[in-house]
């Protein structure tokens, strides 16, 4: 059973070059430390595959396995490790400086629902042509938004000019999650 090389670093049967292995058996059954014709033929003879699982020590350590199966087992634990990790999300909320007080409320209302989902949110407020002379509603805007929101957001970037937007980010304080 020689297969190449595959494309990990993982050698496998003739592949591998030290004269001397530990061996460890299909079972997993300690062998000790034999010669490296001694375990391929030991592999050969239970149908499995010679596979050197510690490169670095001296003398590198081989197991005798199935290496398909193995490869298969592998690429399973690294799907089921990418399907429970969670994603954070930026979401954007966009606020005027004239935005109607019930517009506001509905705003804050979405912005701690994303809070509290655990991703993070840039609120920010587009200022066009002459609102620009007034920034100062801008900025209370945002200053407003943190006090309301008080201990449930920790401010990532303060409230800064990026062009003719004033933009804050806010995460989840995880201290205050239950």
């Amino acid at each position: 059973m020689n297969r190449k090389k595959d494309k990990d670093s993982t050698r496998i049967n003739d592949r591998i070059s030290a004269s001397h292995v530990r061996l460890i058996r299909g079972d997993s059954s300690q062998a000790g430390i034999v010669p490296l014709h001694e375990a391929l033929s030991i592999a050969a003879d239970e149908g499995l595959d010679l596979v050197e699982v510690a490169a670095s020590s001296d003398p590198p350590v081989c197991r005798v396995m199935n290496y398909g199966k193995y490869k298969f087992q592998l690429s399973k634990k690294l799907q089921d490790a990418r399907k429970k990790q969670k994603t954070i999300q930026i979401k954007e909320v966009k606020f005027r400086p004239r935005i109607d007080e019930h517009d506001y409320l509905f705003k804050v209302k979405h912005i701690n629902r994303f809070i509290e989902q655990g991703n993070k949110v840039r609120a920010f407020v587009h200022f066009r042509g002459r609102e620009m002379a007034h920034r100062d509603l801008g900025l209370k805007i945002l200053q407003r938004i943190i006090e309301e929101l008080g201990e449930k957001v920790i401010i990532e970037k303060p409230p800064t000019m990026e062009g003719n937007q004033m933009a804050v980010i806010l995460t989840a304080n995880v201290v205050h999650k239950n």
